[in-house]
């Protein structure tokens, strides 16, 4: 084991990072990856089972919409880069789609608890975490009946090999939206309540995968919800307390921070009850929280201010749409350079912290074990 520290915003923050040649380990030969979560990670799911996301998002990398919520790649993307694996398909995405080393069951709006509302509503989608393994299931015995009955080998291409299913990733990024739903309708105290459940019902989604042969698990935390812009599209003047040494909504980070703990509590117990599996947590809110509130010296724009839409005091049209205001028809147009901003619609991550959080997570220096995701798949 090595010792690492880095100075952050004047606090020395230190981490164990697994020495790869002392330890001898071999890297694992990951050939698929099967994520769940929402917006932070879906890749199409979303644009394929509503209205397809539009421009200006996806067009800064992709050139084109990739039904990601930001201007380009997102973390995820960037595990399968680690990993020399493809992007992602979207498991409902039923045209063009190559399953062959995964799938991607996220989806935008999507909470860990089944929800109680419409997207139409709020954005909640209907594809919650339970249903995602769902999906997941039943996209994984059909796949193995299609794949074992077909005769000629060009039928197999874009399928998943059924052996492949074990020595799989398996990825998690989910649970912000519960919060978010959570501010919405409950006290902090009744959110502070049910955060036991939303684990629980986080860990039971584990097991299920488990049972179904998944073996290696890389499950993130949850990020500084209270970092978001959009927190502050109608609260230009927060009152003294409201908001914490980043001019964030303090109280929205703590329960964050109170989620994450818990998070952790229960990944201690999951390895317990899953003897033969790697569960690796990752700490992405270190890694953002670093970025807020280093955004200056990085060269980066307020992180509290997004690229994408048009935002004056209470008038707002958002990133990709258009409203009138003062009788004039005005865009939500994309800044020049998204490179330089934090947050991309107010909501979601730009691609350049999409790849600051993955450049300090994936190494390992912010995961419990302290293993990069190439040794994910070895047990601690």
């Amino acid at each position: 084991m090595e010792f690492w520290g880095v100075l952050i915003s004047g606090v020395l923050v230190s981490w164990w990072v697994l020495s790869v040649n002392g330890a001898n380990l071999p890297a694992c030969q990951f050939p698929a990856i099967y994520n769940f979560g929402d917006s932070n990670s879906d890749t199409g799911g979303i644009s394929a089972a509503f209205q397809p996301i539009r421009a200006p998002y996806g067009v800064p990398y992709f050139h084109k919409p990739s039904g990601r919520d930001s201007d380009g790649r997102l973390i995820i993307d960037f595990i399968a880069e680690r990993l020399k694996l493809p992007y992602l398909h979207a498991y409902l995405n039923s045209l063009g789609a190559n399953f062959r080393h995964g799938a991607n069951f996220a989806n935008g709006g999507s909470t860990i608890r089944r929800p109680n509302e419409t997207i139409y509503e709020y954005g909640i989608s209907p594809f919650g975490l339970d249903m995602q393994i769902i999906q997941f299931e039943q996209f994984k015995a059909r796949a193995t009946e299609i794949y074992n009955q077909a005769k000629d080998p060009s039928e197999k291409d874009k399928l998943p090999r059924p052996e492949d299913f074990t020595k799989a990733l398996y990825t998690f990024d989910i649970g912000q939206n519960d919060l978010s739903v959570g501010f919405r309708k409950l006290s902090f105290d009744q959110l502070r309540a049910a955060i036991p459940d939303i684990i629980n019902q986080l860990a039971s989604a584990v097991h299920h995968l488990y049972e179904q042969g998944g073996r290696s698990f890389w499950i993130h935390n949850t990020g500084p919800i209270g970092c978001l812009p959009v927190n502050f599209f109608y609260i230009l003047n927060p009152e003294p307390g409201y908001v914490d040494q980043y001019g964030c909504v303090k109280k929205q980070n703590e329960m964050a921070m109170d989620f994450n703990r818990q998070l952790k509590d229960r990944v201690i117990k999951l390895r317990t009850e899953l003897p033969e599996a790697s569960v690796t947590l990752v700490d992405v809110y270190t890694a953002k929280i670093a970025m807020i509130g280093n955004a200056k010296n990085l060269g980066m724009a307020d992180p509290l201010k997004p690229c994408c839409g048009y935002h004056v005091n209470y008038d707002h049209v958002w990133c990709g749409n258009k409203a009138i205001i003062n009788k004039t028809e005005v865009f939500g147009v994309s800044c020049k350079n998204p490179s330089m901003f934090v947050s991309w619609d107010g909501v979601h991550y730009t691609q350049a912290a999409n790849q600051y959080v993955a450049d300090r997570t994936l190494n390992g220096s912010l995961s419990d074990p302290a293993i990069p995701v190439t040794l994910a798949c070895h047990k601690q």
